[in-house]
């Protein structure tokens, strides 16, 4: 067991983020292990990287070197120089926020409830009670009139997180809403 898994998610997500897009298929991982060598000198091979992206199995915990490398990568001395940073940067840290949000245990069965997200993404919700909705309408979105879901809040400038949608009597996988950017409409319907 990898005890720094998170540090390490942290560290592809910088990764990709640098790079300018996610790592999905075997020419990411070609192109993206050029351009480390071509920025920072380093080498570390395709092959690494799908191990380390998981696009591979592999259950061999990573090199140190490796991780060293990607640190380089995004800035920092080495892989342990990447996780002090972590953990002394304040946007890691866990703290209290605001944000207008509706929380559904303070709704009643029947309401509605409207939300949206860029780019021009619009669902009406009505409530159902213990925390599920259905949609009634949708606009640009890839949730459905009919689709059910639980949800315990709404949180403006967050996305939406669902488990799972329920579509025709079956559960889809995952969905995320407002991915980037977050929820930018929340309304409580009169």
């Amino acid at each position: 067991m990898n005890i720094y898994k998170p540090e390490i998610c942290e560290l592809q997500r910088l990764v990709e983020q640098k790079f300018g897009r996610p790592l999905r298929s075997s020419s990411d991982f070609e192109e993206i292990s050029f351009y480390i060598r071509d920025d920072r000198g380093i080498s570390i091979s395709p092959s690494t990287l799908k191990r380390l992206w998981g696009y591979v199995n592999d259950t061999h915990n990573p090199r140190n070197q490796s991780l060293d490398a990607l640190a380089r990568y995004v800035g920092h001395n080495h892989f342990t120089d990447f996780c002090h940073w972590l953990k002394s940067t304040p946007a890691y840290n866990s703290s209290f926020f605001s944000t207008h949000q509706l929380v559904s245990k303070e709704l009643e069965e029947g309401q509605r409830v409207e939300i949206g997200w860029s780019p021009n993404r619009h669902l009406l919700l009505t409530y159902h009670g213990n925390g599920r909705f259905e949609v009634l309408e949708s606009k640009a979105s890839k949730l459905l009139p009919g689709d059910q879901f639980e949800a315990q809040c709404f949180m403006q400038g967050y996305p939406l997180y669902l488990p799972y949608v329920v579509r025709r009597e079956e559960k889809t996988s995952p969905f995320i809403a407002g991915r980037n950017g977050g929820l930018t409409l929340i309304n409580l319907l009169k």
